[in-house]
């Protein structure tokens, strides 16, 4: 088991990770009823995407011997309804502006990026726009 989740009322939940005990709170949104006081649990999925694509990428700078501290990753969720659901994510990656890298180098981690594992999870439906600076 990753979490537990308990349901707080006023459409609220805490999630506790079972491995460190951390613990994250989500709302709904504001535009569907919610206070939009945390993270909605749509804007964990683009949360989650943003976080294990530098994760991966930055497991893969290490064993090239590249520092990626510094790295930037900015992501938009946008929703449609009926049904209610994420239909576009725009995620941008920012490489570190002191950071050298080769064309070779910028690709392999370019990849990385684009099929970390939850990229590979999401739905084919769902619209990547991924772009690297």
């Amino acid at each position: 088991m990753t979490a537990t989740i308990q349901y707080e009322g006023n459409l609220r939940c805490n999630a506790q990770h079972l491995q460190s005990g951390t613990i994250i709170e989500t709302d709904a949104p504001t535009d569907n009823r919610g206070k939009g006081e945390r993270f909605s649990p749509t804007d964990l999925v683009c949360t989650a995407l943003a976080t294990c694509m530098a994760t991966t990428m930055a497991i893969k700078a290490n064993d090239m011997s590249i520092e990626l501290k510094g790295l930037n990753v900015s992501v938009i969720k946008n929703m449609q309804n009926d049904p209610r659901r994420i239909s576009k994510i725009d995620v941008k990656v920012s490489f570190p502006p002191s950071l050298v890298l080769t064309e070779k180098d910028r690709i392999i981690l370019q990849r990385t990026g684009d099929n970390c594992p939850v990229v590979k999870s999401l739905h084919p439906d769902l619209v990547l726009n991924i772009e690297y600076n």
